[in-house]
């Protein structure tokens, strides 16, 4: 599998940072206390990850401890594409 971390983060700074001023975030930082992705953007982010890598985020799997960073969604990604 090609390396989650690169792969979404080459998406968020794609989609979400666009040339602004959000301070680089490392792989472990929350998405939401670095100010990266809003609600909005979690939304945009699921979808991102479903059709990437082929599955269903359930409703309840949307949870900070999944999406909320780099090193979350990696683990996330790789349970779900284990199952």
């Amino acid at each position: 599998m090609q390396d989650v971390k690169a792969k979404v983060r080459t998406y968020i700074m794609d989609n979400f940072i666009m040339g602004g001023t959000v301070a680089p975030f490392k792989d472990a930082d929350s998405f939401m206390a670095k100010h990266v992705i809003d609600s909005t953007g979690f939304l945009e982010l699921v979808t991102f990850l479903e059709e990437t890598y082929g599955f269903v985020v359930e409703d309840e799997e949307m949870v900070p401890d999944n999406l909320d960073s780099l090193d979350n969604i990696e683990t996330y990604v790789r349970r779900k594409r284990a199952s």
